[in-house]
């Protein structure tokens, strides 16, 4: 029996735990709710921060028993996002081709959009990867 699909990268999680006081690896990693309070906290004062640094190994490995694998690569729609979401590029990247564009336009509907994905962009890519998958 085979485990699950490695669908998280845990050199993308480390990658965005150097900026992990803003709550980015949990984000990447399916933790919307602790990435918003790693967000408005620094990372619980650095504590969290640091603690993390032990724990993306888990988190990893419950990322990929959760989330679905398929054509959309999480890693690099995760990059696109942190990166150039304000852009849209993720959503390109994603076939999502007319709400790439009003981001683009509108600079990820005036950040929110932008905010919006960063809650919801797993289940978005698990829910293209079941469809095309």
């Amino acid at each position: 029996m085979t485990g699950p699909a490695d669908t998280h990268s845990k050199v993308v999680g480390y990658a965005l735990w150097i900026f992990g006081f803003t709550g980015a690896h949990r984000f990447y990693y399916g933790k919307p709710v602790t990435g918003t309070i790693w967000f408005f906290t620094l990372g619980l004062l650095g504590i969290g921060w640091l603690i993390d640094l032990f724990l993306i190994p888990s988190m990893d490995r419950q990322a990929d028993y959760r989330f679905h694998d398929g054509p959309i690569n999480y890693s690099v729609a995760w990059i696109l996002l942190t990166f150039l979401g304000l852009f849209g590029v993720h959503r390109m990247y994603m076939g999502k081709w007319l709400t790439g564009i009003l981001y683009l336009l509108t600079l990820g509907l005036f950040g929110l959009g932008w905010l919006y994905d960063y809650w919801t962009l797993n289940d978005q890519i698990t829910v293209r990867n079941r469809a095309r998958g």
